[in-house]
């Protein structure tokens, strides 16, 4: 019996959009071998999330056996109850991730639903500020950038949804051995909203390589 939460966040998203695919397939009513080719990709990359799952975990991920609406919605659900929590933080070890920081402002951590989170960020208006807490390699990491809000709608780099986005640079810790005075700025267009971003990001790829460039790692 599966007790252990091992689903992320992210994992849970990417699910869905299977289910997604699979439900307007069977909408659009297409041939049972196309639907069944279908389902068993969809299932196929489902298992591939969690190559480490042991075997009740892969059998609770399985979805060739659902044919309904509502056992997809069951399905869901089920799985809701195994997602990791994003680690819990303090407002003390936010305050020591940013030291140089004396007056940041920091978000109301109760109110956080930490359940649907694979990072955490808040923006600070008043300096333009958004920063990023995440926890890479074990450990809790953060960088603060400067946004620019973004005039057109355009896709996140972080969960590749097309949305209302702004425009962040952070200077990155790394320097070249001949020149230690040299610093590079790295910048991307992410979620104005990062609760949205959150519902909708399937991959941290490009979420940890950013950060492991801009920390220098």
């Amino acid at each position: 019996m599966v007790t252990e939460k091992f689903i992320k966040n992210e994992h849970l998203n990417f699910i869905k959009k299977q289910i997604a695919l699979i439900k307007d397939s069977t909408k659009k009513n297409v041939a049972p071998t196309v639907l069944a080719a279908v389902i068993d990709l969809a299932n196929a990359k489902i298992l591939d999330l969690i190559p480490n799952a042991a075997l009740d975990q892969q059998e609770l991920l399985d979805v060739s056996r659902l044919k309904t609406d509502d056992d997809y919605e069951k399905y869901i659900q089920r799985l809701s109850a195994f997602l990791q929590p994003f680690p819990k933080i303090t407002e003390q070890q936010l305050k020591k991730m940013f030291p140089k920081n004396k007056k940041l402002k920091l978000p109301d951590l109760s109110k956080i639903d930490h359940s649907q989170l694979t990072y955490l960020s808040w923006n600070d208006l008043r300096s333009n500020k958004k920063f990023i807490i995440y926890e890479l390699d074990g450990k809790m990491a953060g960088i603060e950038c400067k946004f620019t809000p973004a005039s057109k709608h355009n896709v996140c780099s972080f969960c590749n949804c097309f949305g209302q986005v702004v425009y962040f640079s952070t200077v990155t810790k790394a320097k070249k051995s001949r020149n230690p005075d040299y610093y590079k700025a790295i910048g991307n267009l992410i979620c104005a909203d990062s609760s949205e971003c959150n519902k909708k990001i399937t991959n941290v790829e490009y979420l940890t390589t950013f950060l492991k460039d801009s920390l220098g790692m």
